[in-house]
């Protein structure tokens, strides 16, 4: 049996329909019921679960409020899956909020629990018992990818992004077109969206958008002469950055770019910076060196040059021509999600959702696998904010 709170989009409802096939039964919680009756841990998953949630209660009876709604969900689940330890937890993300204490009740009781998300290759969807983004399963020591490559034919690995195009945009003063790039050498930094997780949890030294602008306002004005600073806009993001953006642009260093297709200026440009978005990622398709400042799954060395601080980003862009990578190393790892990560799962517009069905069953048992083990550890958890 599959316990999952309900989403209210088609994607993540076709995702989770095809979970609960692949299983047998499923359970769909409209509301994630409550329970007043604590558990030891209850204080500190609400805390957390507060602390992570995207929208922050205003005020102090809002706060109490928020945090008995969080403390009700939390019980019941924990008193839910302790009862039935056997039921396998689903969630959309979970790693904040709600879904959070819904999951953590499940992990508390010593349930299965599966994460699902985005995926950011083409016909393919996240399914992981860690969790997701910067808590997922990914193996982060780079040995365990070079050895990969050792058991597993790698020369395909350019084929797993075809057909990745960039995403369509919500607004109008974002665009994917085809204007003219210069031939002056560039980095370039696709925006994220600022109170997306991947901001809020895992953004590392830099803390979130306000910060990455900050550091990048620094950094911008140690590149070399000829060199500048490309930026775009997330396509997804509701507001405009513009106030943020200014001390940057008032470099002279740096360019805003909201109407050229964020691929091509990947490929344009002579590496891509980011603090963990998905395109970073995906540059690797266009051989691109990418510099990380945040936690991500793909921000192994080799793969990608982490940024560990001011200083060491700065002396990056006092040299962006220097920019590496292992070329073996991403054929290996990007094999890897193909082949063992991401099952396939792809939404046609002119045709039912798709998905490979062992795939999901496979994940399904190693979610309960990944209970059962004793020897279960998640990634450190990052700061919280």
């Amino acid at each position: 049996m599959i316990l999952f709170p309900a989403e209210y989009n088609a994607r993540k409802a076709a995702v989770f329909a095809a979970l609960a096939e692949a299983e047998g039964s499923a359970r769909r919680l409209p509301v994630i019921p409550l329970s007043f009756r604590d558990w030891p841990e209850t204080s500190a998953r609400v805390t957390t679960a507060l602390t992570r949630a995207k929208r922050q209660p205003k005020g102090a009876l809002a706060r109490w409020l928020k945090r008995q709604l969080l403390r009700g969900q939390y019980n019941w689940a924990r008193a839910y899956f302790t009862r039935h330890p056997d039921h396998l937890a689903l969630a959309w993300n979970g790693l904040t909020g709600s879904r959070m204490c819904f999951m953590q009740g499940a992990r508390d009781a010593g349930a299965p629990r599966l994460y699902a998300e985005l995926a950011p290759l083409p016909g393919r969807i996240t399914l992981d018992p860690a969790g997701v983004n910067g808590e997922g399963s990914v193996p982060q020591d780079p040995a365990f990818f070079r050895h990969y490559a050792t058991t597993t034919d790698t020369t395909g690995w350019r084929a797993i992004g075809a057909g990745l195009v960039a995403r369509e945009s919500r607004r109008a003063d974002v665009g994917q077109g085809t204007g003219a790039l210069p031939d002056a050498p560039f980095l370039f930094c696709p925006l994220q969206v600022p109170d997306d997780s991947q901001l809020t949890l895992f953004a590392g030294w830099c803390g979130g958008m306000a910060g990455f602008l900050a550091a990048l306002t620094e950094a911008a004005r140690h590149l070399p002469e000829g060199w500048h600073l490309r930026l775009k806009e997330h396509p997804s993001a509701r507001t405009s950055l513009a106030p943020l953006l200014a001390p940057l642009l008032a470099t002279g260093r740096a360019v805003l770019d909201n109407g050229t297709d964020s691929f091509a200026q990947i490929a344009a440009s002579r590496g891509v910076v980011t603090v963990n978005s998905s395109m970073g990622l995906q540059s690797f398709f266009h051989d691109r060196p990418v510099i990380t400042l945040g936690r991500a799954f793909f921000a192994l060395p080799g793969l990608v040059t982490p940024a560990a601080d001011q200083q060491a980003l700065n002396s990056l862009f006092a040299s962006p021509g220097a920019l590496a990578y292992d070329a073996a190393l991403r054929a290996a790892f990007l094999t890897w999600l193909d082949h063992v990560y991401y099952p396939r799962f792809d939404t046609p517009a002119d045709a039912p959702p798709r998905h490979d069905r062992d795939a999901f069953a496979a994940k399904l048992a190693l979610a309960r696998d990944f209970a059962k083990s004793a020897k279960e550890t998640l990634p450190p958890a990052p700061p919280m904010r």
